[in-house]
């Protein structure tokens, strides 16, 4: 018994030895991979997940975290990898490594913001920054917000956020228009991956902007001239498309069909190929609507193309092309429906750009856009109309970034053509312009910008604005997260538009000694989070006010006039025409609001997702208002004092239900008909949509818009749709 103990001893010794020998020999021939992961600024960034994976898929990845100095150490068996090094709020960096035996390589990575991140504002500044340090509020709309929404169209989805509002003539592609804060419908300035997309002057219809291939969408409030000059007086939307990045390519298709004979196809695809990096897409959305000269169909074609240098040097195209036709049936609640009217559509954007750095200190970004408008208008059988504009435009922009400081120097040429029921005329404008962003403190923020807009039709223009962030609160934790208090102030500025400036009617010509269109706006608010982000609550009140709006003045022949007759109209063209008439900077405007959010996580499962906008808004100054319901007094057309939405999605398992409610209250309108209607009733719309995963990709879905079959108005006489459905498949492959 003694000898099998003293054996079993012996043995065991052996064993530890052998264990030990072989873990310390492992060790010895592992390869070493160590470095330090920080921002642009030097700064280090703590918790980065650092993923080995092997080239072999069979084999599991192996991973670490970095240190709160950045740093960090993975041991490696000999082979091949791909590593990647990734952190909220930033870029991704992914480098391949062949590793040997005892082998150390350092891989120290300066990881930039993510532009698509949710957690980063692109818009609001020159240089894109972390959300809790912007000074002016945003709104962001993530694609798996547009995914379970089932969102179609940009507009719908946009008036679902705070201080929005949309004013559609007719169910489908009838002439959208798109309100923020309490301005008027050409005060936002549209932007897709950089390029504008208004017409010159700030006119745009939304009617047949679709959502296919957008990642993201930013909704920035107030005045940002200072940065993106005319067009920019009350806010900007900018729309970003996806970039591919994945090995595997990801494919989406997807058909549908529903009500009033609707159907809608569409196909993405994705990925990157080494440096290459592809996004096309393609949709297709045709409807008979519910009316006589209701129908509508969208075409839309969209890419986004990139050659990636390096991770501080890429390229990229983007383009973006909708073709729509649409009938215009009327106001066919108070009139018989116009057979004969129908519009045609064509948009077009396209944007080239380079980013860069030079050094550790700069980034560069250059940029050529370029937009295209096309709008063929049948008003009656025997009368056409075509509209054709276009914006082609250069960009370049250098910051410098040392540590808490970044200044950026800009410089934009324009040049705007085009006809509106007239000859070709031509604009060219150009700007320059200076903006300061610095961290004071871990907790303060600050941002102050000029502009200098030397403009063809109202010469030269300065639009300031500033702003501050501070973190007031940080979460250790608790239930009390973080509090973020933030102020900001701007200038405004819009050119007239080309009907404004060159209509070359002898009697009723344009103005081209307007001066641009002015506001004045003011934001404050506070973000408060509680529970670990389970609950957002957002309040901010707005200040806004608006001068120098441009109105039509004119005179009926004999009457008393404030202004000589146009030298081009002639006694007899005046009698001809019944008068003359030009434009003016008459009209004043204010409102005043304020917008609730909350967003709440009560369960893994569950989301729910508030806003409540109060808007009051009064004309200070109309004296050439042609409408009652457009004097002193009144509140701005359009535009509602209260309006909320709450939408709740639960997503379990393989099944995912989203439940929205949306209510608008009584706005003034008019039907322009003579017949005594100034409002617009406020109306309440419940839209309800599913998905479910089923195998092998698919998944079949179906969205009800209007379940409870409210009849209401979009505008006065203009029928919104009653109840109408969607169901459909979808298939997805790849993008691993």
């Amino acid at each position: 018994m003694k000898l099998f103990v003293r054996q079993l001893l012996h043995f065991s010794y052996f064993a530890v030895a052998f264990l030990s020998f072989s873990l310390f020999a492992q060790a010895q021939s592992n390869a070493t991979l160590f470095g330090r992961v920080t921002d642009r600024t030097g700064a280090a960034i703590a918790g980065a997940q650092i993923n080995a994976q092997p080239s072999s898929r069979a084999q599991n990845a192996i991973t670490t975290r970095s240190a709160s100095d950045g740093s960090y150490s993975l041991a490696l068996p000999a082979g091949a990898y791909r590593v990647r090094i990734a952190s909220p709020q930033m870029s991704a960096a992914e480098r391949q490594f062949t590793l040997r035996e005892n082998d150390r390589r350092e891989w120290s990575v300066s990881l930039e913001l993510a532009p698509l991140s949710s957690q980063v504002v692109v818009s609001a500044q020159a240089k894109p920054a972390p959300a809790n340090t912007v000074a002016a509020p945003v709104t962001v709309i993530t694609r798996e917000q547009i995914d379970q929404l089932q969102a179609i169209f940009l507009a719908p989805l946009l008036s679902s956020t705070p201080g929005a509002a949309m004013a559609r003539l007719g169910p489908l592609g009838g002439v959208t228009s798109f309100f923020l804060d309490g301005g008027n419908s050409d005060f936002t300035k549209f932007l897709v991956d950089g390029t504008p997309i208004n017409q010159p002057g700030g006119d745009i219809d939304l009617s047949n902007l679709d959502v296919t291939n957008i990642d993201k969408i930013e909704i920035v409030h107030g005045a940002t001239s200072a940065l993106f000059g005319s067009d920019a007086v009350d806010g900007v939307v900018q729309i970003f498309t996806h970039e591919g990045s994945t090995q595997t390519p990801a494919v989406t298709l997807l058909g549908e069909g529903g009500t009033f004979e609707t159907q809608r196809e569409e196909a993405d695809m994705s990925g990157a190929l080494g440096k290459f990096d592809y996004a096309p897409s393609i949709s297709y959305f045709n409807s008979d609507g519910q009316g006589p000269n209701d129908r509508f169909r969208d075409t839309t074609l969209s890419g986004n193309f990139g050659w990636k240098f390096s991770d501080t040097d890429q390229i990229h195209l983007s383009v973006r092309n909708s073709d729509s036709d649409a009938g215009q049936p009327g106001q066919t609640l108070l009139e018989p429906p116009l057979l004969g009217q129908s519009s045609d559509l064509h948009d077009f954007s396209a944007n080239l750009n380079w980013d860069f750095s030079a050094g550790t200190h700069w980034e560069n970004h250059l940029a050529g856009t370029e937009s295209y408008f096309y709008d063929f208008i049948i008003d009656i059988p025997a009368f056409t109309e075509i509209n054709e504009l276009n914006r082609a435009g250069f960009e370049g922009q250098s910051t410098y970034v040392d540590g808490p400081l970044a200044v950026s120097l800009g410089y934009n040429y324009e040049v705007e053509n085009g006809q509106v029921a007239g000859p070709d005329e031509r604009r060219n404008n150009q700007a320059g312009y200076l903006e300061t962003h610095y961290q004071f403190t871990r907790r303060l923020t600050a941002i102050a910008g000029v502009r200098a807009e030397d403009n063809a039709s109202f010469g030269t223009r300065v639009v300031p604005r500033t702003g501050i962030a501070y973190v007031a609160h940080y979460g250790n934790g608790g239930f009390w997260d973080e509090t973020r208090l933030r102020a900001s102030w701007g200038l405004g500025i819009k050119e007239p538009d080309f009907i404004d400036s060159f209509e070359n009617d002898p009697c009723f010509p344009g103005n081209p000694n307007l001066a641009p269109e002015r506001s004045d706006t003011f934001n404050a608010g506070i973000d408060q989070d509680f529970a670990h982000q389970r609950v957002k609550f957002s309040e901010t009140f707005f200040r806004n006010e608006y001068s120098d709006i441009v109105s039509f003045a004119s005179c009926i022949p004999g009457s008393p006039c404030g202004f000589p007759i146009p030298t081009t109209c002639t006694p007899a063209d005046e009698q001809a025409e019944g008068g003359f008439g030009t434009f003016f900077n008459t009209d004043a405007a204010r409102a005043y609001g304020a917008e609730t959010t909350i967003e709440a996580h009560p369960l893994g499962w569950l989301s729910v997702l508030g806003h409540y906008t109060y808007d009051d808004t009064l004309v200070l100054k109309s004296p050439n208002a042609f409408d009652p319901t457009l004097t002193p007094g009144n509140r701005l057309f359009l535009r509602p004092m209260n309006s909320a939405n709450l939408i709740l999605n639960a997503s379990y398992r393989r099944m995912d239900w989203n439940v929205a409610g949306y209510f608008q209250g009584r706005e003034t309108d008019s039907d322009f008909l003579g017949l005594g209607f100034t409002s617009n009733p406020g109306w309440f719309r419940l839209d309800v949509g599913t998905q479910f995963a089923v195998r092998y990709g698919f998944s079949v879905m179906a969205h009800v818009e209007n379940l409870l079959d409210h009849h209401y108005q979009d505008a006065v006489g203009y029928p919104a749709l009653g109840l109408n459905y969607l169901a459909g498949v979808k298939y997805t492959w790849g993008g691993k």
